[in-house]
C-alpha cells in the first residue's frame, strides 16, 4: 500500500519522493539554474522587506512549496542565527538539490543586492542630508511595515482557521512579549518555542 494519502501525488526532491500538495498545486521541483534566477527575483524586487515578495514567489507564484511549507521553513529558519531570507535559501535549495542547491539559491540572493547597495550606499552619502531623501526614506518605512503586516496575515490565518485555540493563544502572546512588553527576540524564542510545540502536540495526540 502506497504510505501517501489517496489523490496525493509526489515528486522527487534530493534523491527522495515526498508526497506533493493533494490539489496538485505544487510545480515541478526547480532546476538549479531556476532557484539561482527565482531567489535572485526574489532580492531584486524586495523593496522594504524580503519576506512578504519572497512567500509571494515561492508559494503564489513559482508554486515551490505551499504556504504550510512556508511557515515551518521560516519557524525553522527564526530559531537559527543569521538573516531569516538567507537561512531559508540554503534550506530550500537543499531540500531540492542539496548543498549544490543552496549555493545556487544563496548566490542569486546576495550577488544583485551587494552590487545595488553599494551604489546606494555611495549615492546616499552624497544625498542624505537633502530633505526631500528623507521624506522618501520615511514613505518607503511605511510601506516596509505595511508588507510585513500583511505576510503576517496571510501566514496566521490558515493556522488560526485550522486550530485556533492553539495558535492564537500563542500568537498573542508573541505579539505581547515582542510588541509589548519589549522583549528581545532570543528569550522570547526561548519562552514561545517550548510552549507552541506542546499546544500543536496536544492538538494533534
Amino acid at each position: 500500500m502506497s504510505p501517501h494519502p489517496p489523490g496525493a501525488e509526489t515528486r522527487r526532491v534530493a534523491g527522495s519522493e515526498i508526497p506533493s500538495d493533494p490539489e496538485g498545486a505544487l510545480a515541478p521541483p526547480p532546476s538549479p539554474a531556476a532557484l539561482f534566477l527565482g531567489f535572485m527575483r526574489i532580492a531584486a524586487l524586495s523593496f522594504g522587506g524580503v519576506l512578504p515578495w519572497a512567500r509571494f514567489v515561492l508559494v503564489e507564484r513559482r508554486r515551490w512549496l505551499t504556504g504550510d511549507e512556508f511557515t515551518e521553513t521560516l519557524a525553522l529558519c527564526q530559531l537559527l542565527p543569521g538573516p531569516n531570507i538567507v537561512n531559508m535559501s540554503v534550506a530550500i535549495g537543499a531540500r531540492f538539490h542539496g548543498a549544490r542547491g543552496s549555493l545556487c539559491a544563496v548566490l542569486g540572493l546576495v550577488l544583485l543586492p551587494l552590487v545595488v547597495v553599494l551604489l546606494l550606499a555611495t549615492a546616499y552619502d552624497a544625498f542624505r542630508d537633502v530633505p526631500a531623501v528623507a521624506r522618501a526614506l520615511n514613505g518607503m518605512a511605511a510601506a516596509a511595515a505595511g508588507l510585513v503586516i500583511a505576510m503576517a496575515a496571510k501566514m496566521a490565518w490558515p493556522m488560526l482557521r485550522r486550530r485556533p485555540w492553539s495558535a492564537a493563544p500563542v500568537m498573542a502572546l508573541t505579539f505581547v512579549l515582542v510588541a509589548l512588553v519589549r522583549l528581545p527576540l532570543l528569550p522570547v524564542v526561548l519562552i514561545m518555542a517550548p510552549i507552541a510545540v506542546a499546544a500543536a502536540w496536544r492538538v494533534r495526540a
